[in-house]
């Protein structure tokens, strides 16, 4: 049986306050779906493929290439240009607080399948062991003077 939530002010959607849909509700939200896959199939399409995680991932990308345009702006015109300079530092600040917020978004679970797609496997395969071997490399031996 379908589920939707009622949310009333000062609540926060938790799944407490869940109410299950009649048959005749499911009935029309099953026509409404029909309608809309019937009239709009592109718009069926694009919702059912974009999910939160894809979504966030694709800002996270924009993101990292406006800071690192951001960042050529600030070295190029900084010295020349103050203002260009610091208008290249504000670029690289919004689009820090826009990946921070979208790797908020997506949490733990999305942050791993995001990096478990990239070629070559995680990101923590790429730098998992680097600080054990940053530790084993400058851990003094007690024993000698």
């Amino acid at each position: 049986m379908a589920c939707t939530r009622v949310d009333g002010p000062g609540q926060n959607g938790d799944h407490e306050h869940a109410m299950p849909l009649s048959e005749d509700e499911q009935r029309i939200l099953r026509e409404i779906e029909a309608n809309l896959s019937v009239t709009d199939p592109k718009l069926v399409q694009q919702v059912s493929d974009t999910t939160l995680y894809r979504h966030a991932s694709r800002m996270i990308k924009w993101a990292a290439l406006g800071f690192v345009a951001g960042l050529v702006l600030l070295l190029s015109t900084f010295t020349s240009v103050l203002a260009l300079g610091v208008v290249g530092f504000l670029v690289m600040l919004f689009c820090l607080l826009v990946i921070e917020r979208n790797v908020r978004k997506m949490g733990r679970a999305g942050l791993e399948s995001l990096t478990g797609s990239m070629p070559g496997g995680a990101l923590k395969g790429m730098f998992g062991d680097a600080g054990q071997r940053w530790r084993e490399r400058f851990q003094r031996d007690d024993d000698t003077p």
